[in-house]
């Protein structure tokens, strides 16, 4: 009973001081409602608003009543009525759709005469997950067409009616290890820069060698530059690395060019460098600072399209997740590595970087100067 009454006095005060430390009483409460309500909204893989564009070269009545059954399922979004098959690239390159329904001119007089009709479907294989799984919603629409033509008379019982040939660009067989492997380098140096900048400051103040590094001759801009530079050196090497053992070990095809990979990365990494400092400058202890790059990067990783696609979010936070890097360096790096993209084809993931890393390295400096007045 003695040692039960010890030990329940320990339990009492240890709740007592988490109660009244607000800081406490936030790590308990504030990061895990933020994180459930961001897994519960984007951590899905039911697909919706697939984006997709025609190429109806038939324009028959059938081949119409096809594409209202796919516009009809709730599924998929038409982005685009193609009048050629030269458009078909600059949809699946731009992103513009993440599937291509090419239907040629001889679809209705096939379907009427019983022969076996190929509708010829080109997916964006730079995410195989969603074009496995759209493909899989396009099947069952063809088979409960094929079954309406059947019941409607318009073909022959026993006929094979309409059939899906299937195409993957950028990853011909759909590989899941291409899609992962691929943006792994971004992700694990996005680790290791959350870690060893949002624990520099708050090391020195827990430590007690903040006021010696204050009383230093270095202005506060210094201070933070020799912070940076480590982290911005392990992160991008460890990301070369990543890089090359997606190529050499895992067999990833890399059809981009080593410029655009660096550029990306460097950029990225000197973004993740301005929030673990910014983290590191509102921490006051090393768990403080590890507890924050934790609360930082799980969102930010579930957000950033890795294993989900962005467009099954809400709108609302699909818009937010504008300012997430993450979001920005797996678009970059699948695209370099996938689809043969240069510099300039990646400047549209870049720059957003540069922006976000200016304001987080801006902020950091003057919470660093304002606490350490």
């Amino acid at each position: 009973m003695i040692v039960l009454r010890r030990i329940l006095a320990l339990v009492v005060k240890e709740f007592t001081l988490i109660m009244k430390d607000p800081k406490s009483r936030f790590v308990i409460i504030g990061p895990p409602l933020i994180q459930f309500f961001v897994f519960g909204y984007a951590a899905t893989y039911d697909l919706k608003n697939v984006r997709y564009a025609v190429l109806d070269q038939s324009g028959s009545a059938l081949s119409r009543q096809f594409l209202a059954k796919v516009e009809g399922s709730g599924v998929f979004r038409l982005t685009g009525m193609l009048h050629d098959q030269q458009q078909i690239a600059e949809y699946i390159d731009g992103e513009k759709s993440r599937l291509v329904i090419h239907i040629d001119d001889t679809f209705a007089e096939k379907v009427r005469r019983s022969v076996p009709v190929k509708i010829q479907v080109i997916a964006d294989g730079r995410n195989p997950n969603v074009a496995l799984i759209a493909l899989g919603y396009l099947g069952t629409i063809v088979h409960q067409f094929n079954e309406e033509l059947v019941h409607q008379g318009v073909v022959q019982p026993g006929s094979s009616g309409l059939l899906l040939e299937e195409r993957a660009w950028f990853n011909g067989n759909l590989r899941s290890r291409w899609f992962i492997v691929s943006a792994l380098g971004g992700l694990i140096s996005m680790v290791v820069v959350m870690i060893l900048t949002s624990l520099s400051v708050a090391r020195e103040r827990e430590f007690g060698t903040f006021d010696q590094l204050l009383v230093a001759p270095f202005t506060p801009a210094e201070i933070l530059v020799g912070k940076s530079l480590p982290g911005i050196i392990f992160g991008f090497g460890d990301a070369m690395i990543f890089a090359a053992g997606a190529v050499y070990w895992f067999g990833v095809p890399f059809r981009g060019t080593i410029a655009a990979l660096a550029v990306a990365l460097l950029c990225f990494i000197v973004t993740m460098v301005g929030v673990g400092l910014l983290v590191s400058s509102l921490s006051m202890t090393m768990q403080q600072g590890l507890l924050g790059s934790f609360v930082f990067i799980m969102p930010a990783v579930t957000l950033s399209g890795l294993a989900t696609p962005v467009e099954n979010m809400p709108p609302w936070l699909q818009q937010a997740d504008m300012i997430n890097p993450v979001r920005y360096i797996i678009i970059a790096l699948r695209s370099i590595f996938l689809e043969g993209a240069d510099l300039a084809a990646v400047w549209p993931h870049i720059w957003p970087l540069m922006i976000i890393a200016s304001l987080t390295l801006t902020l950091a400096a003057w919470m660093f100067r304002a606490r350490s007045v």
